[in-house]
Formats: C-alpha cells, structure tokens, sequence
C-alpha cells in the first residue's frame, strides 16, 4: 500500500509500476526515474504539482493492485 510518507522510488515497488507510472505521468510527474524519487516523498511531490495528495493516493494504490 502506499502511503503519503513513502519515497516515490519506493512507493512504485508497492505494485505494478509501469501503470503506477503512468498514474504519476498523468497528474504531470515525469520525475519517477530522476533522482528526485529516491529523496521526496509522495505528499511533497503531490505538494510541488499542485495535487490533492488523496487523490493521486487512491489512483497509485488501484493501479499497485492492477
């Protein structure tokens, strides 16, 4: 399950992460490879982008499962 307080690079070895990828893409994230993965967490990515950080939660943790 991933959780607000996860490391992006971390949060997408919760599941399936070609579609966990493309739930960051299209909320405007691209960053998933870049090193900024490995240091910022899912809220402070969702906080730069301007996302609700619940949202995009739900979105990452159905497509985990997918």
């Amino acid at each position: 399950m991933v959780t607000k307080d996860m490391l992006i690079a971390d949060a997408l070895k919760q599941g399936n992460v070609q579609k966990m990828a493309e739930v960051l893409q299209g909320y405007g994230m691209h960053c998933f490879g870049c090193a900024i993965a490995r240091g910022e967490t899912v809220e402070q990515a969702a906080n730069v982008h301007g996302v609700d950080v619940d949202e995009m939660l739900s979105a990452l943790n159905l497509a985990a499962g997918a």
